[in-house]
């Protein structure tokens, strides 16, 4: 009987895994490129009226080659979200920051979003359409609201606690008027660019409200 060299028994050509690893690189990057293009026609026609055809025709994919990668524009969509969500869930899910820190961090989000107009354009859209019965959206816009005033309630609370912030105040009214004031900066912006810097405007907030609630130091 022949004796079988058991070096390389079970392990496919070198080759092969090569090429597997190329086309998985290549497959992440067309899939990154449907997904921006997505979000680009989110930002331009909204969730409902965008067409998957349309977006297959800006990245030159046939409708069946894009729905190799989305097999729905609802997938389309809940990629997005999902994409979002690894690029802002840490700072929702790291241990509670000082209050005033994460007021600063919230005033730089503020003026990143003013680079990313298509970003911010294409998630209010998404944002006022997931009021809609049965969007697709609903549960993702409804979820994160309810974790960012919980996140500035609590820290707003612990903030209280270290008696540094006055008794009197309450963590989560504060909370709530933060987030719609957040929101309605970035559709006064989206609307009235040219006369609205929210970035600026946001920061003079932030400036007013910790001058209100932050306990005065002892002369």
């Amino acid at each position: 009987m022949a004796r079988q060299d058991i070096s390389d028994a079970g392990l496919p050509p070198v080759d092969t895994v090569a090429g597997r690893r190329r086309n998985s690189v290549k497959g992440a990057a067309r899939r990154e490129e449907i997904l921006q293009a997505a979000l680009n026609r989110f930002a331009k026609d909204g969730f409902q009226n965008a067409a998957i055809a349309d977006i297959a025709e800006d990245v030159g994919l046939s409708l069946p080659g894009l729905l190799h990668y989305f097999p729905t524009k609802v997938d389309l969509l809940l990629a997005i979200l999902e994409r979002r969500d690894k690029e802002t869930a840490p700072d929702l899910n790291k241990k509670t920051p000082h209050w005033r820190d994460f007021l600063g961090l919230l005033v730089e989000v503020t003026n990143q979003n003013m680079q990313s107009e298509g970003v911010v354009r294409a998630f209010s859209i998404l944002n006022a359409e997931s009021l809609l019965a049965g969007h697709p959206a609903q549960a993702w816009f409804h979820k994160r609201s309810l974790q960012l005033r919980h996140k500035l309630a609590s820290i707003f609370a612990e903030g209280i606690l270290k008696h540094e912030i006055k008794s009197d105040i309450d963590p989560q009214g504060i909370a709530t008027e933060i987030i719609g004031l957040m929101d309605g900066l970035q559709m006064l912006w989206l609307r009235l660019p040219d006369s609205t810097d929210m970035g600026v405007l946001f920061s003079a907030y932030v400036e007013r409200l910790i001058a209100s609630i932050e306990v005065a130091e002892k002369p």
